[in-house]
């Protein structure tokens, strides 16, 4: 049998049935410290798709990190069919900071795709495309709700693209969710260059929540095995279907004050039921929230303190409020019992 071909990256060659971190030149700080992206290629014996996984293009979004420590350990890496290139931390400014942004305050996500001679943000916008992202065929992008907020296991996908969304139906996660593409997200950059790819949701920023971790490596298994880059040993079957949601909507605080919450993400709420209270300190008005339509939360506030018009509840719109409640609850259930490692190996 004829060797495969190494895989050119970076500037260096990752001969076939080997696995290499490759650092990125990104930039040098005010002190002379440089900065990369770094990127873990494992490229397998035999041929197979492309793939990228890349989480931290929020710096404060730490999840996606953990997902992919997960997946680069795991056994049934080594008998990887095709290229998988990992990018646990693409926003370093961020990450090392504890923050959503660049020094720059830009948010790498509305910056795609990026000029190699722009800002910071566009710099390295354009680095990960072009480097990572225009390589590959396909890719999954792992994110969490931003600071104070928490989100329901989620996979979101543009609508129209039948692909993604038979892929999403395979991740597993508990929710499908329709979103618009945004001017300048990395989504939007990669379907320019007919790179399907989708985007996990899951957990609060700047903590670790092990359910939506294992959800995440589960969901990631599922996806490669599915596109025959691993063999079905380790890659648990999905026991029902995810819920599909094709619009959703923020609940907003009707006053400020200090917010008491009755739901959380991952309810089935039905129009008119009372999801929270916002009291003034006092105790002299109290302002009640009511769900506007049966719906299922996919994402919440966990911030006591509110102001008027803060985001409180992402409601997700479902057609039948008992069939998702039965949906939810097995969906729940399986990931829950979950066993994809043993102790030892959750290290």
């Amino acid at each position: 049998m004829m060797s495969r071909d190494g895989f050119e990256f970076g500037g260096e060659t990752i001969a076939a049935g080997t696995r290499r971190t490759v650092d990125l030149p990104v930039s040098v700080l005010s002190d002379h410290t440089p900065v990369t992206m770094s990127a873990h290629v494992i490229h397998g014996r035999r041929t197979g798709p492309v793939m990228f996984v890349s989480s931290g293009i929020h710096g404060d979004e730490v999840i996606g990190v953990e997902i992919l420590r997960r997946v680069l350990r795991l056994p049934a890496m080594s008998g990887l069919r095709g290229t998988l290139v990992a990018v646990p931390i693409v926003n370093t400014f961020g990450f090392l900071n504890h923050s959503r942004y660049l020094p720059d305050r830009r948010d790498l996500n509305r910056c795609f795709p990026g000029s190699a001679s722009g800002s910071l943000a566009a710099r390295l916008a354009n680095l990960f495309l072009t480097e990572v992202v225009s390589r590959c065929e396909f890719g999954i992008d792992l994110h969490s709700a931003a600071i104070h907020r928490t989100n329901l296991p989620q996979i979101r996908v543009a609508p129209g693209n039948p692909r993604t969304m038979e892929l999403a139906g395979v991740f597993g996660a508990p929710v499908i969710l329709t979103s618009s593409i945004r001017e300048g997200s990395l989504r939007g950059a990669a379907r320019d260059r007919d790179v399907d790819m989708l985007l996990y949701e899951a957990g609060e920023g700047l903590r670790f929540d092990e359910v939506a971790v294992r959800a995440g490596v589960a969901g990631i298994l599922r996806v490669m095995h599915h596109l025959g880059m691993l063999p079905a040993k380790g890659v648990t079957k999905l026991k029902a279907a995810p819920l599909f949601c094709t619009s959703s909507k923020w609940l907003r605080a009707p006053a400020g004050g200090l917010i008491r919450t009755f739901r959380a993400e991952g309810d089935v709420v039905c129009a008119g039921e009372t999801l929270a209270a916002v009291s003034d300190p006092f105790g002299e008005q109290e302002a009640i929230m009511k769900a506007p339509a049966d719906g299922i939360i996919v994402g919440r506030t966990v911030l006591p303190v509110v102001n008027e018009g803060d985001a409180i509840f992402h409601l997700a719109t479902v057609r039948s409020a008992d069939a998702a409640e039965a949906a939810i609850e097995n969906l729940t259930a399986q990931l829950e019992q979950e066993q994809l490692f043993d102790e030892d190996e959750i290290i």
